[in-house]
């Protein structure tokens, strides 16, 4: 697979009643391939994966899937915290045809390295898909250390790492003890390009539902040279990056969009749509970089 910079984890819409709205998540796969997304995660951490159903989540995939029509892969989100019904669901999203697969770390049964080891490796083995590790112990309480993903490595098919640590040092002992045999991509915005820096592949992105264009130019200048035009770019987008993380993710992304006149919809519980004050800050913030 040729593995492109910019991958956006996308929202998962819903209309007046929490109920999934399909048409607005094919809508959305277009406004995001048009601003500069060259991947696309569908039913990822970012979509609200523990909230929806097998069958949701097996619709959107598809929906998503015929939406792009080859135009970006398509990675289904697809992890949970037991192997049995991640491996499950994995096979059922390799059947309708999407390119790839994302598993989050297992959350809250906080395996130690072997039993991530062969969560993910077992997972793996089940598919003929494409799989990209996802590590985010901020929010899983477990944390995939560099030396354990040295071993995934050797699994045929598991070919990416989104590396959500936000811990420089852990990414450099990752870049280093690869070597490039897994692609890693940054799993926040804020730190894209000091990853890139080090050695990442590109970014996994919440923010480029509303400055992907301006995400996929940072990157750009950065692979071609431009430092500093990069960095330029990136302090710009910094106070974007950082605001929409006020409040737990999608929250406030959702809210942007909606003020954006997107009308994404809320949030199933146990999250909550965001606050008076965090919907004026995330409007400032908007209105103050010229997206509104």
């Amino acid at each position: 697979m040729n593995m492109p910079r910019l991958i956006t984890a996308m929202i998962t819409p819903y209309d007046n009643n929490l109920e999934v709205n399909y048409h607005k998540a094919s809508t959305l796969v277009e406004h995001l391939i048009e601003n500069g997304s060259e991947g696309i995660v569908v039913c990822g951490t970012t979509g609200e994966s523990p909230v929806l159903t097998r069958e949701e989540k097996l619709q959107l995939y598809s929906v998503v899937k015929q939406t792009a029509n080859g135009r970006v892969p398509i990675w289904a989100g697809t992890g949970s915290n037991d192997t049995r019904q991640t491996a499950q669901l994995s096979r059922e999203a390799e059947k309708l045809g999407v390119d790839g697969v994302m598993m989050v770390t297992p959350y809250y049964n906080k395996p130690g390295q072997q039993g991530l080891y062969e969560h993910f490796k077992t997972v793996a083995e089940s598919v003929g898909l494409p799989v990209m590790l996802y590590n985010v112990p901020g929010r899983t309480g477990a944390n995939l250390q560099p030396a354990t993903v040295k071993r995934l490595s050797e699994v045929e098919n598991i070919i990416a790492i989104k590396e959500a640590c936000g811990d420089m040092d852990q990414v450099s002992e990752l870049v280093r003890l690869i070597q490039g045999s897994l692609t890693v991509y940054s799993g926040d915005d804020s730190i894209t390009l000091p990853m890139m820096a080090i050695g990442a592949h590109g970014i996994v992105s919440v923010a480029s539902h509303i400055i992907g264009r301006q995400i996929k130019s940072m990157i750009e200048s950065f692979i071609s040279g431009d430092a500093t035009g990069a960095a330029k770019i990136h302090s710009e987008l910094f106070p974007i990056f950082k605001g929409l993380f006020i409040t737990s993710n999608p929250v406030p992304l959702k809210a942007a969009l909606n003020i954006m006149g997107m009308e994404v919809g809320g949030l199933r519980l146990p999250l909550v749509s965001a606050t008076t004050d965090e919907q004026e800050k995330i409007k400032n913030m908007l209105t103050s970089h010229g997206i509104i």
